[in-house]
């Protein structure tokens, strides 16, 4: 049988990903997991951080089917564009953070590796570069030619997806149509089902407006959008409930007996999620033929090279994506 093979992207060089690679080697992994990044970065971020990692390079196809022994760290050489300065951005290494996520989707798809973890990167510079680049999640399912994916944070039992993402407050209620509501729910439902191994998933799906629209007086979105579409998904069997006041349905009454919260923005469910687990928590792409992970976290510039960080998150993403693996088919 063929081993559950892994990749690691490393996320901006400048920042702490590379540090967070390297903190993972004090301990052997279950599975191969293969880190993608430049051999050089890495070995030089170790001197600065007084840890004495070995860095096997390997090479596509004849990647290892074994963990890396702990104390070392499996390596895939990714070119720089430029030298790294820890702390500060170069746009000149946009590329090669893209590169790293290519590579690592590009062996999912292909089968080489079952699932992809990555460090954060910074958007910023990407753009600065004259990359049109948005995050992970829209890169990712670009690439895959994933018409429609949802971002999920998880932390312990609470699972948070999101009907729309990184935009602006005031394009939020515009983009809530009853097409993108029920791509959305029926995305989170199947992945529930598929990666999670939730054959029932109970999902909770909050209202757009303050007390859910309180009866038309504050927004009819719940109205004419939400609940019409929640009700059609009903229909199908689907365990469905609201919309809900976002303020009310984040209590344990509610909480203790789902599966997952749907929230309509970004900043309406993200922000209990992370006071919950923050350097505990996972970012999961849900929607893609590929399984992907993420840390809960940024770049962190001012605290690359110091060593005071916390491998919590990416520790987090790693066994989630391992469990994931072992469901999905």
């Amino acid at each position: 049988m063929t081993a559950k093979r892994f990749a690691l992207t490393a996320g901006e060089p400048a920042g702490i990903g590379p540090d967070l690679c390297l903190l993972l080697a004090a301990q052997a992994q279950p599975h191969p997991l293969i880190v993608i990044s430049s051999h050089s970065l890495l070995k030089e971020r170790a001197v600065r951080l007084a840890l004495d990692v070995d860095l096997i390079l390997v090479t596509p196809p004849t990647f290892p089917d074994h963990p890396a022994p702990a104390g070392s760290l499996y390596v895939w050489d990714t070119p720089l564009g430029a030298t790294v300065v820890e702390g500060q951005l170069d746009r000149l290494n946009a590329g090669f953070v893209l590169q790293t996520l290519t590579r690592a989707a590009e062996g999912c798809v292909d089968g080489v590796f079952a699932g992809m973890i990555t460090a954060p990167v910074h958007k910023g510079v990407i753009n600065e570069a004259g990359i049109g680049f948005s995050g992970h999640t829209e890169f990712l399912a670009d690439l895959t030619h994933t018409e429609q994916v949802v971002m999920m944070l998880a932390s312990g039992n609470l699972r948070v997806a999101l009907v729309t993402t990184h935009l602006p407050l005031r394009a939020v209620a515009e983009a809530i149509t009853a097409e993108r509501l029920e791509r959305v729910t029926r995305i989170l439902h199947a992945d529930l089902q598929s990666k999670f191994g939730l054959p029932h998933p109970r999902i909770l799906v909050c209202g757009l407006n303050p007390h859910a629209g309180e009866s038309g007086h504050l927004g009819r979105e719940e109205i004419d959008i939400i609940e019409p579409t929640l009700e059609r998904l009903r229909g199908e069997g689907m365990d469905l409930r609201g919309p809900l006041p976002a303020d009310t349905l984040f209590t344990p009454k509610y909480l203790e007996h789902c599966d997952a919260v749907l929230a309509m923005y970004h900043d309406q469910g993200l922000p209990v999620l992370k006071y919950k687990g923050f350097g505990a928590a996972v970012n999961i792409t849900l929607g893609l033929p590929i399984i992907r992970t993420s840390v809960d976290h940024g770049t962190a510039l001012d605290l690359a090279g110091t060593g005071h960080i916390d491998t919590g998150s990416l520790r987090v993403a790693l066994n989630t994506a391992y469990q994931m693996a072992e469901t999905h088919p």
